[in-house]
């Protein structure tokens, strides 16, 4: 290994044809460096879409009313319903799994083409959400000023309302504190006691923050919308699946409302347990993609550098069958050829891991540093366990390269090897 003869025969092979050594060596660099860059570039498209989700449950599911689609226990088929206050109790009641359950009534879209919301003589359209203390558990919003609803608003159905960000913008002056002011939604008044901004990107009913969170009870009251509730949020326990959880909600809902239970259309769901491993598969099976284009690119740069040294052992065959003559073991012969391989193969893909590493870290700093808009790509970057792997992918490839042509070289026999021409 540390024999400076050894080296510097290696030295002189690939130095006699530099042209040869530099594509040979080219093929490995431009494999490991594109399987970089792809890994690289999967990550960051991972890296927005998960960040994205922030600190929202990933546990959680969400059901609620529609149209029936069968008639049953003598209602008729399209029958509209509600979910209604009882319906709370009864899931809470009935499903031990349930760890946190979150009902909301849905008041006005951001998008419905009025202003609703008025401040003197500032307006805007927002959207108007009325909820329990515990919808922030699982899509966490961070309060910058203020607190979030609790549960005397609940109990009191008090007339108190948490901002969006951009409702702060539209309604306040910039140097305003909107705390303890009151704004009128749809021609009743609440009080601001907080102001938060969104801690995911994902969005049920409308931009967080343009929407407004009132008490559940507070919103039912004042605009006459009785007992109901649009739909519910739930997450499972600990090491329970969700969809458990959804599927009893389901049922139970069903039984409450004379549903047919084969009716599939009448409660609808979305369950985001579901959702994000249906993503993290996506993603695995890309990564899994890139290491196939990446590796397969990689093996055709390794075999070139097979055919180099084959190459070389037929140029060397004298030089190899002298060596013989005087007491040159075959192991000797062999190991020389590997080490030739590796020393090829090593020097040229570290360089090609070394200048896509350099190129993704270059790209996430311009990123980072010039401000820009990046929703679609984040935090582009290659696992250092990864970056390892495909190391140790080099080294063995080298070797297998290296072992045709060594095994080539020990079949010459000494006598042929010193006639060759």
């Amino acid at each position: 290994m540390f024999d400076l003869d050894r080296w510097q025969e290696i030295y002189t092979a690939l130095k006699s044809n530099k042209l040869r050594t530099f594509l040979t060596a080219f093929g490995v660099f431009w494999g490991i460096f594109m399987l970089m860059i792809m890994l690289g570039s999967g990550k960051g498209l991972e890296n927005s879409v998960f960040e994205d989700m922030g600190d929202f449950a990933t546990n959680s599911a969400f059901v609620w009313a529609r149209r029936t689609t069968m008639p049953y226990d003598g209602y008729p088929r399209g029958r509209r319903y509600n979910f209604t206050n009882d319906d709370m109790q009864a899931l809470k009641d009935n499903i031990p799994e349930i760890d946190i359950l979150a009902p909301r009534l849905q008041g006005w879209g951001a998008g419905d083409g009025e202003n609703n919301v008025t401040r003197g003589i500032k307006t805007g359209a927002f959207t108007i959400q009325g909820d329990y203390p515990e919808i922030n558990k699982i899509d966490p919003n961070k309060i910058i000023e203020g607190r979030f609803l609790n549960y005397i608003d609940i109990e009191e159905s008090r007339k108190v309302c948490v901002i969006g960000t951009r409702v702060k913008e539209v309604l306040f002056e910039k140097d305003e504190d909107p705390i303890g002011e009151y704004i009128r939604v749809k021609g009743v008044y609440f009080q601001v006691v907080g102001i938060f901004e969104p801690m995911s990107g994902m969005n049920f009913g409308g931009e967080k923050e343009q929407t407004i969170f009132l008490p559940f009870t507070s919103l039912q009251k004042a605009y006459n919308f009785g007992d109901e509730v649009h739909y519910f949020s739930v997450t499972a326990k600990e090491n329970i699946p969700v969809s458990i959880v959804d599927e009893k909600c389901r049922q139970l809902l069903k039984e409450r409302h004379h549903i047919h239970p084969d009716d599939q259309q009448a409660v609808g769901g979305f369950n985001l347990e579901e959702e994000f491993n249906k993503m993290r598969g996506l993603f695995n099976g890309i990564s899994a993609l890139m290491w196939i284009v990446g590796v397969g690119t990689l093996l055709a740069g390794v075999i070139g550098v097979s055919n180099i040294m084959l190459i070389i052992v037929k140029e060397r065959t004298k030089e190899i069958g002298i060596q013989r003559a005087i007491g040159a073991t075959p192991g000797k012969i062999i190991g020389q050829i590997i080490m030739e391989s590796v020393f090829l193969t090593a020097l040229a893909g570290y360089i090609g891991l070394v200048a896509g590493i350099g190129i993704i870290e270059g790209v996430n700093y311009l990123l980072e540093s010039s401000g820009a808009d990046t929703e679609m790509f984040r935090h582009p970057e290659v696992d250092f366990n990864v970056a390892i792997s495909a190391l140790i992918i080099l080294i063995v490839s080298g070797v297998f390269a290296g072992m045709i042509p060594a095994q080539r070289a020990i079949s010459i026999k000494p006598i042929d090897a010193l006639r060759d021409e």
